[in-house]
């Protein structure tokens, strides 16, 4: 991954010349020496660019869903083995203490140091494959099977029985399998590498190992540093859009936004009208992490300072569905993010973030089209009828706040301004040295993709199959209808991992095994529409509604059209419809909306009231979606 690491003689390139990065002089512009002339110059540090750009023909790579489980359930295991050290560097009473509590030699807690400090990620620790030696498992497959059902069966149990009982058992079933006993400290090593907190939950109940391995429970501490801890969550919009062709009312959008914990900056944020989800969740940590000027100038165009990027040391979530998946804890050890979870019923433990929407919030509530927080301050205010703004003016009037107002204003709780706070975090000041700029992350395509959720499918001749529609590209023509590799000619067939965009499941990205990279994958038939995960489940719900039960995509993809003429000829006569609309709109120009309107018929199934839509349509408005999860793909 391209990266640019402000750190002292570093070689980097401004306006295609050669520097040298000399020091930060603030958060947005460094002193760097021309290599060629020995002279000082000043460039912002968003003009910095790679000594050696990368080849646009190369694709975003994944290295960590290739990595077996066992393989990263054990690299974790040995980073919960060096917290200890990390936390106290150069204390020889804590190294020696790892070293005897765990049995391990004081040159593996060395070796697996060293590359943990390369790497700074529980990525370096897993094991690669090995060919045999020293460090091998000396004991045969059928002597590891009895003691780990041993200590499964007798040790992590209440009956708490002691080490001495266990190795006596695992000895008494290997003689009766006629197998030479293992040593008593093999046994007992064993069990020293088991998990405490675990060991103490299964020994001695969930209470008792809260109590000794957990923090109290409270309001979350401040961060000592900038992006030591980052709070995240998500909350409906105080407001009612409208949509960008007909500036109807479409409904109450939803915003997922991050904070830094020391400094009170926003860090990230998300704003859509997709319920909170994995998606949301992703896209809001991709903004996180990445540099914002390009965002700001094209996306918003806002015009303003947002010098925040950058990976967390923790993120700091509730107990939402969507930040416990499979893709959100890789993604997050990918890149050495610690994930920590709200207790349970501790609402105040999350009050950095809720408290910045709130603020948020406050200032929604001046804008026309507000629906306050509840019905008795909204009191005879017409909401819709009062709504002015669409998503895009609205996204950027909320950035402008941010960037402008929030971030250059006293917080009322820590009583600095967090930009100011932000920057001395990073420069540092007389009395406190600073952490200096993090690394800026320049492979935007391969830190989204990083957070889209995933499946695994075989390979037919037709190609991929998901939810009833079929994606092809000559990347798939090796491993149609291929086997596991291993497995025999008669094995069960190879699954290759796609990640997908649910708003647009037009391209999948395969994961190619063995070299890990991604490559596009899109729809078998080209000229099909983009559409949503949304309007395919919406779209499979009526045809089976109205009897269908051979499905394929052609019937798919015509309900879909069907459902979308549908909308836009109700835009007028229904408060769903009206917001069930920007689902069409994403997909078209407002070119291509009008000129739809004024040349094709209207549908045969129009004009109906409300009540007399299918049920099946009716999800597509805004109150009807769904929260979206990795676990439910394309529903068949």
């Amino acid at each position: 991954m391209v990266k640019i690491i402000l750190e002292p003689g570093n070689r980097y390139l401004y306006r295609t010349h050669p520097v040298r990065f000399k020091r930060l002089l603030d958060l947005t512009l460094a002193l760097g020496e021309y290599e060629a002339t020995g002279a000082l110059v000043q460039i912002p540090v968003a003009d910095l660019q790679p000594i050696e750009e990368p080849s646009e023909n190369v694709l975003p790579f994944d290295d960590v869903l290739s990595v077996p489980t066992q393989a990263w359930a054990k690299a974790q295991r040995r980073l919960s083995i060096l917290q200890p050290i990390l936390a106290a560097r150069g204390d020889s009473a804590v190294f020696i203490g790892v070293c005897e509590a765990h049995q391990l030699g004081k040159s593996t807690i060395y070796r697996w140091l060293k590359a943990y400090d390369e790497a700074g990620s529980v990525q370096a620790l897993v094991e690669l494959p090995r060919t045999g030696g020293k460090g091998k498992n000396r004991l045969d497959d059928a002597r590891t099977a009895i003691i780990d059902e041993v200590i499964a069966t007798h040790y992590l149990t209440r009956q708490k029985k002691t080490a001495s009982e266990i190795v006596l058992e695992v000895r008494r079933l290997c003689r009766r399998a006629k197998l030479q006993l293992p040593a008593d400290s093999t046994v007992r090593r064993r069990i020293h590498q088991l998990d405490q907190e675990e060991t103490m939950r299964r020994r001695l109940g969930s209470k008792a190992a809260r109590d000794r391995f957990r923090p109290q429970q409270g309001e979350y501490p401040d961060a000592d540093y900038p992006l030591q801890v980052v709070q995240l969550d998500h909350t409906p919009v105080d407001i009612i859009l409208v949509d960008e062709i007909f500036r109807q009312p479409l409904g109450r959008p939803y915003l997922t936004m991050a904070i830094d914990v020391y400094s009170r900056m926003v860090v990230g944020m998300y704003l859509s009208y997709d319920p909170p989800g994995t998606i949301g969740t992703g896209l809001c940590m991709a903004h996180m992490l990445l540099p914002k000027e390009q965002w700001l100038k094209k996306k918003v165009k806002v015009e303003g300072l947002w010098p925040c990027w950058g990976v967390p040391g923790a993120l700091h979530l509730d107990n939402a569905r969507e930040f416990r998946g499979e893709m959100m804890q890789r993604a997050c050890e990918k890149y050495g993010i610690r994930l920590e979870y709200r207790p349970v019923k501790t609402p105040d433990y999350g009050g950095h973030i809720e408290r910045l929407m709130g603020i948020c919030m406050k200032k929604v509530h001046t804008l026309p089209g507000t629906t306050f927080s509840n019905p008795q301050q909204r009191g005879a205010y017409d909401s819709e009828k009062m709504a002015a703004l669409t998503i895009r003016e609205f996204e950027q009037w909320l950035t402008t706040y941010i960037v402008d107002v929030y971030h250059k204003r006293v917080h009322g709780k820590t009583h600095q301004i967090p930009y100011q706070c932000f920057e001395e975090g990073i420069m540092g000041t007389p009395d406190q040295p600073g952490t200096g700029q993090p690394e800026r992350l320049y492979d935007e395509e391969q830190v989204r993709i990083d957070f889209l959720p995933s499946t695994r499918r075989t390979v037919q001749q037709k190609g991929v199959q998901i939810g009833y529609i079929y994606y092809y590209a000559d990347v798939l023509s090796g491993y149609i209808n291929r086997v596991e590799p291993g497995s025999g000619e008669n094995g069960s067939k190879q699954l290759l991992t796609f990640k997908y965009d649910p708003r647009d499941i037009s391209v999948l990205h395969l994961l190619e095994p063995g070299t890990n990279y991604y490559h596009r994958v899109p729809y078998r038939t080209t000229s099909r529409p983009s559409i949503s995960v949304w309007e395919h489940r919406a779209a499979i719900r009526e045809l089976r509604r109205q009897g269908m039960k051979k499905l394929d995509e052609d019937a798919i993809f015509d309900a879909c059209d069907r459902m979308r003429d549908i909308e836009l000829s109700a835009v007028a006569r229904t408060k769903s419809m009206k917001k069930g609309i920007h689902r069409v709109l994403r997909s078209l120009t407002p070119e291509e909306v009008v000129l739809r309107l004024q040349t094709e018929p209207a549908p045969k199934v129009m004009p109906v009231e409300p009540q007399q839509l299918p049920a099946a349509i009716m999800p597509l408005s805004i109150e009807g979606l769904q929260a979206f999860d990795d676990s439910s793909l394309y529903e068949q």
